[in-house]
This record gives structure tokens, sequence and C-alpha cells, in this order.
């Protein structure tokens, strides 16, 4: 492979200085789908792409369509759903994930994520690093009661300054109802808002990816419509009813609503679910002859679906009676039929007037899971989620839990096995995660978890105190902050240790349990540059902490890291997850760091010929590596040199392989 150097051979078109060169800086957006987009369709249509622009016409030929169709289709629609597709293709400029290493748990080792912050926000901001990664996702997202919600689209606004703005708070910054069932966009701030998100997160599956999704009575219509339109109509796996319940409600007015849905919608169309071996349900299975191939069922068809002459033939039963076929002839040619007959596969009845097929469970690897999830012993119920939470924390935090056996019967069911990512962007009480670690234990699989959750505030005022007044103590005495954010990590926390210590009494290697995550925080940009591209207040020029130098502050906004920056960088990079280790390169200088040997960050304030010579002398040997562009001053012959001989020496040290690697700077 060749060398993919910067462009460094024409000084003269390139200005070396304190200005990046377009084509060289690291990208100020993290993810933009409409480009992602634009070079799929390039990929599978080239010649639709003109000047860099698709020809729609162009499209609709490769498409096989040359006339004229009427414009109107089935569709769902409602007012905003424009502006919930225009969110869905903008990128993300100016934004980033913090690393929040102290309120992380074994954050050395783990792979796990917990993630705070707008899920619509982190999920274009994970688009990099996972796109096409994720094995499953499960989300129970709000079920648009009337009840109130709040999902801020408008990253640059603090949650209240948004609800003053929208009128989801009064003038005394008191949180009002939210989505009430007589405001006439009741539907449509619900659908808006799982829209984009929806969008956004098809990308995220893996090819035999698959999303489930609860949801009660209130959108469940809605929301198939729209997961119809996203993910496509045969991509619809199953609308699974869940018995959420174990107890009938007595007061109810009408019918007592005892169950939940679970829409089912895969990557591919061809997707399967793990088929079932269990067979204390399915009573047509039997083995009453004691068949060495196990349990069968007999009674399946003998007839060929379509008329065959070749299938045209009488059989002859023990009694010596004939026996027609049927109109369109027998299933298998003559040959295969006398072969299944000398088996027993295929069997005479007893009074030799026909055939029966016996079919076999192990010959059809299990049987297809059954859309009714009433079994409580597999998938629990709500009374006993609740229990469940309250175990790990006795005080009552959490109105709606779902319970961990419904996610490891999910889990179990998308074939989710050792080093698979499982997205839960809707975390709640973190159950998701807690049934990621207690399937883990329970076959000593290394499933990984993303959990995203908005650090929405416990409402303490007086019509919410009395739902939150436990929830709000808890934390207290924690000296948490009174979020839903902070119950779900401390529930992690709790369950994690809760289920090493039961795989130790049980004589598991506890110790091979990862029960650790990692916790990052949407926030603000650390790259000045990009700061001023988006607009933000960069006027603040030092600190108080006069070791922060003025070459940093020039750089970088005054309160970032070199971790904080090093992380922005990383979410920049395609396939290199999150939680990928970061290693400082001491032997290089104190501020040069490098994710899972692949990219090195140097933000060393001066290149020296030695750090040039250590990087490009680094096995396995990098395939990016992002300099400081103020690190050369503002002498374009000093950027020049040193890139030359940088180049000379990564070419000495990767001889044999011929490695490609890029340089980007900052």
């Amino acid at each position: 492979m060749e060398y993919n150097k910067t462009e460094i051979n024409n000084p003269e078109k390139s200005d070396y200085g304190s200005t990046k060169t377009e084509k060289n800086k690291i990208s100020s957006s993290v993810f933009n789908p409409a480009s992602e987009n634009l070079k799929r369709l390039s990929a599978i249509f080239p010649s639709i792409i003109k000047d860099g622009q698709v020809d729609f016409e162009a499209l609709k030929a490769e498409l096989g369509e040359f006339e004229e169709v009427d414009k109107e289709r089935y569709e769902l629609t409602w007012a905003g759903k424009q502006q919930a597709k225009k969110t869905a293709a903008e990128g993300v400029s100016g934004r980033t994930l913090k690393y929040v290493p102290e309120d992380s748990k074994n954050p050395e080792t783990t792979e796990n994520l917990y993630i705070e912050g707008d899920n619509l926000e982190v999920l274009k901001l994970l688009q990099n690093s996972y796109m096409g990664k994720v094995k499953m996702i499960y989300i129970d997202p709000p079920y648009n009661t009337g009840k109130d919600f709040v999902y801020d689209d408008n990253f640059k606004e603090s949650k209240k300054e948004y609800e003053k703005k929208t009128g989801q708070r009064d003038e005394n910054d008191n949180p009002l109802v939210l989505n009430p069932e007589t405001s006439g966009r009741f539907h449509a701030n619900w659908l808006s808002m799982m829209y984009s998100r929806l969008r956004i997160v098809k990308n995220l599956l893996s090819d035999e990816g698959v999303i489930f999704i609860s949801i009660d009575d209130h959108e469940y219509d809605n929301l198939k419509i729209i997961l119809d339109e996203i993910f496509g109509v045969s991509s619809h796996v199953a609308t699974a009813i869940w018995r959420s319940t174990d107890n009938s409600n007595n007061d109810a007015k009408q019918f007592s609503c005892d169950h939940n849905y679970t829409l089912v919608y895969s990557k591919c169309s061809n997707w399967q679910p793990q088929k079932i071996s269990d067979l204390s349900k399915r009573k047509h299975f039997k083995n009453p002859d004691n068949d060495p191939k196990g349990p069968y069922f007999d009674g399946n068809p003998v007839n060929s679906p379509n008329y065959r002459k070749n299938l045209i033939y009488d059989l002859v039963s023990p009694q010596g009676d004939v026996i027609k076929p049927p109109k369109n002839g027998w299933r298998w040619a003559k040959e295969t039929l006398e072969e299944k007959l000398s088996s027993g596969e295929i069997i005479f009845k007893l009074d030799g007037s026909g055939i029966r097929r016996r079919t076999y469970l192990c010959d059809m690897g299990g049987l297809p899971p059954s859309s009714l999830w009433i079994e409580f012993d597999k998938t629990g119920h709500n009374r006993q989620a609740k229990y469940e939470l309250l175990e790990l924390i006795p005080e009552d935090v959490y109105d709606t839990p779902k319970p961990t056996k419904l996610i490891n019967y999910i889990m179990n069911l998308s074939n989710v096995k050792n080093n698979d990512i499982v997205i839960d962007f809707f975390s709640g009480s973190a159950t998701t995660a807690h049934a990621v670690m207690q399937l883990n234990a329970e076959d000593g699989g290394n499933r990984k978890y993303i959990m995203v959750q908005y650090p929405e505030e416990l409402d303490d005022t007086e019509k919410r105190e009395k739902d939150n007044k436990e929830a709000i103590a808890f934390c207290d005495k924690l000296g948490i902050p009174r979020t839903i954010s902070e119950i779900g990590k401390e529930r992690i926390r709790r369950a994690g240790e809760k289920i090493k210590e039961e795989a130790g009494g049980k004589g598991k290697n506890a110790d091979d349990l990862d029960i650790g995550f990692k916790v990052f925080k949407t926030a603000d940009t650390n790259v000045r540059w990009i700061a001023e591209e988006n607009g933000m207040d960069v006027s603040q020029t030092q600190l108080d902490d006069s070791s922060v130098s003025d070459k940093d502050l020039r750089d970088f906004m005054p309160d970032a890291t070199d971790i904080d920056v090093a992380y922005e960088i990383l979410l920049r990079q395609y396939d290199i997850p999150l939680s990928a280790s970061m290693e400082t390169l001491t032997d290089i200088g104190p501020r040069t760091y490098c994710f899972a040997d692949a990219v090195v960050v140097c933000l060393e304030e001066e290149l020296t010929p030695d750090i040039i010579d250590k990087i490009a002398a680094i096995e396995p040997m990098p395939h990016k590596v992002v300099f400081r562009d103020s690190a050369f001053g503002k002498d374009i012959a000093l950027k020049v040199n040193t890139m030359e001989r940088f180049d000379a020496m990564m070419k000495k040290h990767s001889d044999r392989t011929k490695q490609s690697y890029t340089v980007e700077y900052l």
C-alpha cells in the first residue's frame, strides 16, 4: 500500500502557520450522516452522482422507474415530521463526550459505557465508533400517556432554558405538564422525538442486529408505522405481547390492561431468532415409542404444494392396500419417499389408508419462539421488577422498572453472545445493564453494554414531591445529584457487586466478570477553533491556574484537559470503541497518548526530532497520528522538514509491511 502522506510537498499552496489546511485538520463534525449516505449511494450507483450531487432522475432510472407516478402514497405524517427527518440528518459539531473517571467503576479494565446526555445527541456522537457494531438494542421509551417527558434536541441550551422557551416551565421556574393529551400536538411531539432517534440508531445495528421496543396502546399503531418506514415492512419480525402484571386491576373501568407490546425489527429481513428447546408448553412433540431421535410430531403434510408429474405414483401399504397419490402428487420423488419409509420418518397409518410424516425436534434445531410472553418464570412481571430493584436500593426510587428476566429473555432470543454489544438509550433504572452482567455471570460471556440516559432532575415541586420523595432522599443520603441517571449508575454498582458475590458463592471465577463502566457526559468541544466555528464564547483567555500555558489557551478551551481532547479526537475515528484502552507514551512525552494501538495523539507543545523518531518507531505502527498545528510554530519550512523526516522514518520502520498512515492536525 502507498503511504498516504499529509500535504507537505507543495508549501506555497498550504499555510503551515496558525491557520490549518482544510484537508488535514481534524473534522469539526463528529459525524455527517448526509455525507456518509452520499458515499454509500456512490458505491452502489456511481452514475447517479454528478458534480457531487445526486441526480434523482438517474436514481429513479436505476430503480426501474421511468414514468411519472402518483406522488401520493401510504404513509404516516404529522406536523413536524420533515423537521424530525432534518434533525436526524444533521451532524454534530461543537459537541463531544467528556470522560468522568471519578464517576466510573473499574475504568482501567471495563468495556461497558454509561453516557449521560440527550440520547439523540449521544447516538450521533457514537456513529463513527459503533456503526454496524451493535447486536441488540432494547428501549423502553416514555409511553406518551399524557404525563411529563422532555428530550431537548437543541444541545446548546440548558434543559431549563429550553423548557421555559417552549412553555414547559412557567416564569417562576415551575415545571409544567409537558405533553398533555389536550395538546393539539400530543401525538406529533412524541412521534418527532422517536422518529429522529430511530432513524439514527438503525445505523448502529450490525447486519445480524435487532431492536426491541416496549410500548403500550397509546402509540403502538403510530410507532409501528414509523418503524415500517425506517426499517422496512419486511424487517418487522414480530409484535410480542408481554404479560406485564401478575394481578389484574380490579378497579379498571372497562378492561384491566395486563400487557405491553414489544415491537421487534431486524436490520436485515432474513434475521432469525434463537429457537427454543423447552417442550414444557409444546405438548404435541412427544416420544411415546422411545424413538432414538427424540421427541417428534406426527401429521405434517406429505403432499406436494404444486403439481409435478414425477410425484404421481401409487404406494402399497403393509396390508397390501394401494394408496393413491394426492392431487398434486407426493412431496418427494419415489426413491426419496421409500428411504423415508425405511428410516421411519414417514410411517403408514395403522389402517393402511395413508401415510404420516414424523417431524423431529432435533432436526428443527428447536422451535420458533412464541409471540405470547406470558410465562412469568421466563419474562418476569412489573411487580417482580420492583422487588428486584428494592433488593438493591431499599428506597422506592423508580416507578416503572423492567424485570431483568425480560431483558435476559430478549438477549437469548437475539442470540447475543460473547463480546456482542447491547445498547439501551432510554436507560432509566439501568435494568439492561443489570441483565447483561447477570447473563455474563451465568454463562461466562463477555457481552458489553452502552447505557444512555438524560440526567433528568427529580421533580421536587409540591405537585411531584410525593412521587419522588424517596428517590430524592436516597440521592441526598449519598450526596449525589438528584437525577435519574445517578440512580441508574448506583443501581449498576450495587447489582455488579451482588452478581459477583453470588457467582463466587457458586464456585465461578467471579474475578473475570466485568462489573464496571466508564462514565461519559455530553459537553461542548475542547478545541478552541471548533468552538469559534460554532459561535461559542471563547473570550476567556486565562485561568487562575498559572500552570496552563498560553499556547494551551490558544489551542484549547480553558477547562479542557489532555484526556478530554484525546477522547474528542477518538470520537472522530472509525471502528475504535469509546471503551478502547488509552496509554500515555511516557517514553515519548508526558502529553502523547495512544488509543487501541491505532491512533496516536501528540499534544506536546513543541515537536523535536527525538519525538518524531520515537513516534515513527512505535510498534505496531499506528494508522493515524494527530499533532498540534501550533507545535510547528509559524515556520512553514520547519513543518515541511519535520513531516518529511517523519515520513522517511515511518517508511523505514514499516518497510516490510508497507502499511499506510495518515496525519491530521489540531
